[in-house]
């Protein structure tokens, strides 16, 4: 048997010893727990802490992520970025009006998984744009721009094609690359949630775990989150089919990390 499987054991045997009512037994789990700890040379009292920070269990937390300086253009994108890694990580956002913050609300090791992919595809995300942007490509393209007209007293809104800006050609290009990098993080951890379900032991209970995880986060979130409203992402007042399809075909060859990582962590999986 291994140390750590040895200690875990031990560990195990003085929790069962602390938990009971009944004498004879404490006594009897005490000294099943002395005698492995004599034979292995493990001390109780490193058994009984290995054991407490082993089954220590996480809880939700709120986490402040940084995304910008206000002022600075592109911010509303950077933040779709988040948020669409969060949506596929287990956790929930609430957006800064200034789009300078998100409150991220979620398990520990979950928020990590989302600023590490983050960090990553921002700079794959920026990269990107900047080359669509600098190959010109954008400019033999049109933008389909909302606008309102006044006529009279009566005023409607209609749709206008203009020639695509390259402020908007990057905002155009970064939105859909979010919005494809969402999709592909959420496909795979439905994989990875659908893979451990189907290989699991009969005992284990992976998918009632996964919705204990779920109702525990959104209990969290109702509770702890202030929010007056829900961010809506993109304003929605301008479109071009060209920027949005360079975009989606960056964010398909984006490289999303190591896989295992997405979809939160294992270790949060606790009954």
């Amino acid at each position: 048997m291994s140390s750590d499987r040895m200690v875990a054991r031990i560990g195990g045997l003085l929790r069962q010893a602390e938990s009971t009512d009944n004498p004879h037994e404490a006594e009897a789990f005490m000294e099943a727990a002395q005698r492995l700890a004599t034979a292995a040379s493990v001390d109780l009292a490193v058994a009984r802490s290995h054991t407490a920070s082993r089954e220590k269990r996480a809880t939700p937390m709120q986490r402040v992520v940084h995304i910008g300086e206000h002022g600075k253009k592109g911010l509303r994108t950077y933040v779709l970025l988040f948020v669409a890694i969060a949506r596929a990580n287990d956790v929930q956002c609430d957006v800064a009006q200034s789009s300078t913050q998100v409150f991220a609300y979620g398990f520990e090791s979950d928020i990590d998984t989302c600023e590490a992919l983050y960090a990553s595809l921002l700079v794959q995300m920026v990269r990107a744009s900047d080359t669509y942007i600098s190959s010109g490509a954008y400019r033999d393209a049109t933008v389909d721009r909302e606008v309102t007209v006044v006529r009279g007293r009566r005023r409607y809104r209609t749709v206008e094609r203009a020639p695509l800006a390259g402020v908007t050609a990057r905002i155009e290009f970064q939105t859909a690359f979010a919005h494809r990098v969402g999709e592909r993080l959420a496909a795979v951890k439905k994989e990875a949630e659908a893979e451990a379900v189907a290989t699991e032991a009969p005992e284990a209970g992976t998918a009632l775990v996964l919705r204990d995880k779920e109702i525990e986060l959104r209990d969290f979130y109702r509770s702890a989150s202030t929010a007056r409203g829900t961010w809506r992402g993109s304003s929605g007042r301008s479109y071009s089919s060209e920027a949005r399809r360079a975009g989606d075909h960056a964010g398909r060859r984006a490289r999303l990390g190591n896989q295992s990582e997405i979809g939160g962590s294992r270790g949060q999986l606790e009954r």
